[in-house]
């Protein structure tokens, strides 16, 4: 089944002065531009896509120095509704684009046989970054001086290296799929709506995460007015359940978590002398406020904060048990490879913690000398079923206690915890293992 060239239109211009309104009432033509703003030769035929797929006969247009103006859509190309330009929200509500069809459109040479050369992350976003550079107008049926395209699907097809130009269509069977946490630079967010391909069907490249939240990435797209590289709420500003991750399937060895050769603003790994016992500075602040981004908050009474803590502890030994490490590499203390995924947003979240009937924990001050609460009474209690009621004269009671301090202390003790971890008052993690 032959792929439909034109899925939507282009926002029309509105623009009245004489010039904008004679080329309203003409088909478009090829744009001057070229990387770098390098014009096409003059001379150089670029057909219209259009015209092959709907059987009309090849229209061979000649370059032309007149301005490129996007916006403006091919003659006979059906509308399908207005098309939003995204700047109430920042994204394109809607994409319009053209078929399949070989580098500078139809009736030029075919694609080789093999249209999907090995490339690199690193030449990926180079590529990309070409067009941003450039600031390359947005069309449907003007292609650039490089052959690709002018719209979404053609730009992902210069990115990607390809020998034609794709569409939403037809640009997965160059790919893999893959989930949100193995996206990596160079690799794709699909949403191709094939119930109604005119309707909001758009591509955008991956850039890499903005920081360890892996809420928003930088995105590259080809959009109008022209291309753009911006910070992007995942998956996208609208349409939030269609995109999907998509792996250039000849994509080889290159850069990973974050763009190729810039390294964005990602801390780097201080070294392992700021984490553990005794350890208080900001990076055991920022390690902890990734690990609950990741899903470590049930480990953290309060905080995180400045001073290394069994919570901080436990919640990296959670973190890195999560990406399968075992034994000297889930210890607890993070190395350059634990904190190169926080930062970076890769690996696996920390699973959700199975807590089954255990109580909340309510804080640390109902524990404290003066302190006479019925959670007093519930920690008494179940420090005697566990074993160390031998501290209690009588009672348990509601009254905070040194029996009370001697009991948690033992229990503290008896988990292998030795120096503050083990002072005889409860925080969240004494708390939960008391009561599972």
């Amino acid at each position: 089944m032959i792929a439909p060239v034109f899925e939507e239109i282009e926002p029309a211009s509105d623009c009245d002065c004489p010039g904008c309104v004679l080329g309203r009432r003409a088909a478009p033509r090829p744009s001057p531009g070229g990387f770098h703003g390098r014009p096409v030769a003059r001379g150089a035929a670029v057909v219209a896509a259009a015209s092959a797929v709907l059987g009309a006969a090849p229209q061979v247009l000649a370059a032309s120095y007149a301005p490129a103006r996007p916006g403006v859509p091919a003659a006979g190309t059906v509308a399908a509704g207005p098309v939003a330009d995204g700047s109430a929200d920042g994204g394109a509500a809607t994409t319009p684009q053209g078929g399949t069809a070989p580098l500078f459109g139809t009736g030029t040479s075919p694609a080789p046989a093999s249209r999907s050369p090995a490339m690199t992350r690193t030449q990926i976003i180079n590529r990309a970054k070409l067009w941003v550079d450039a600031q390359v107008p947005y069309s449907t049926t003007r292609y650039w001086s490089d052959g690709y395209r002018q719209d979404c699907s053609g730009y992902v097809s210069m990115a990607w290296g390809l020998l034609s130009n794709e569409w939403t269509g037809s640009l997965a069977q160059f790919g893999v799929k893959i989930t949100k946490d193995e996206l990596q630079p160079g690799d794709i967010l699909l949403f191709h709506n094939a119930a109604a391909p005119q309707n909001g069907s758009h591509v955008v490249i991956f850039g890499g995460w903005t920081d360890y939240t892996r809420t928003a990435y930088t995105g590259y797209e080809q959009t109008p007015p022209h291309t753009r590289r911006q910070s992007t709420p995942y998956p996208y500003w609208n349409n939030t359940t269609k995109y999907v991750p998509y792996r250039y399937k000849n994509v080889t060895s290159g850069a990973s978590g974050s763009e190729p050769g810039t390294g964005g603003a990602l801390t780097p790994f201080p070294g392992t002398s700021y984490f553990g016992p005794g350890a208080n500075n900001k990076y055991v602040t920022q390690l902890g406020q990734m690990l609950v981004a990741r899903g470590g908050a049930a480990y953290y009474g309060t905080g995180p904060g400045p001073v290394w803590g069994e919570a901080d502890r436990r919640a990296t030994e959670a973190f890195q048990k999560a990406q399968g490490w075992t034994g000297s590499a889930a210890d607890g203390l993070p190395g350059p490879r634990t904190w190169e995924l926080l930062v970076t947003g890769a690996g696996k979240d920390i699973p959700p913690v199975k807590t089954g009937s255990v109580p909340a924990f309510p804080g640390r001050d109902y524990f404290r000398p003066g302190a006479n609460n019925v959670y007093v009474t519930q920690l008494g209690q179940q420090l005697v079923k566990k074993g160390f009621g031998s501290y209690y004269a009588t009672g348990p009671g509601p009254r905070w206690g040194e029996a009370d301090r001697r009991a948690v202390e033992a229990f503290q003790k008896a988990q292998g915890w030795r120096g503050s971890a083990a002072d005889g008052y409860p925080g969240p993690d004494t708390w939960r293992r008391l009561f599972t």
